[in-house]
């Protein structure tokens, strides 16, 4: 039976343990299914994302849309850090560990930042609820001391782009998202 549950930590964010279903020819894992996660909308999108172990990605954010993740193979540690300013878990800072494994799916809502280190070579399958905006794919600094994310990664391999986003501080106020959110 699939288990979802809320994060404790940051509002809006769920963990989906799906049902494995398995015999002698393999595993069939039911990945995703909105009505999993309380008011999302349709996902329309879906990317896959290679890494080496030690990249690190993040963190990004959105204002306007939601991703699911899923790791089919690997091992990654998410971070999750809630930007909502005014919000019931503004500033909460959330890690944990989905692999092919343990098959976990994570719902990450607007105004989350979230970014992943690839602790093995990894495969990241995610799903969005909205096509991609380039004016919409935002970043805070992911080595952030208000952030304080452990990584578990010691020398990151990282794009330009998330070396150089602003700290939580430097964020434009016309770029912070804001409680509650309009999507």
């Amino acid at each position: 039976m699939t288990t979802v549950r809320a994060s404790d930590r940051i509002e809006g964010v769920y963990f989906v343990e799906p049902a494995v279903h398995g015999d002698q020819r393999g595993l069939f894992i039911e990945t995703y299914r909105r009505s999993w996660i309380p008011g999302a909308r349709e996902m329309i999108q879906s990317n896959r994302s290679n890494k080496q172990a030690g990249a690190l990605v993040g963190l990004h954010y959105h204002l306007h849309q939601a991703d699911y993740w899923y790791v089919p193979s690997g091992l990654i540690t998410v971070v999750l850090h809630d930007l909502r300013a005014g919000g019931p878990t503004d500033a909460a800072t959330e890690t944990c560990e989905i692999s092919g494994e343990n098959h976990w799916g994570v719902y990450i809502p607007p105004g989350v930042a979230h970014g992943f280190a690839a602790q093995t070579d990894a495969v990241l399958t995610y799903l969005v609820d909205g096509y991609y905006n380039p004016a919409d794919e935002l970043g805070v600094a992911w080595d952030d001391p208000q952030i304080g994310a452990d990584w578990g990664v010691a020398d990151p391999i990282m794009s330009e782009r998330d070396r150089t986003n602003p700290t939580r501080d430097q964020i434009d106020p016309a770029r912070r998202p804001y409680w509650p959110m309009r999507t």
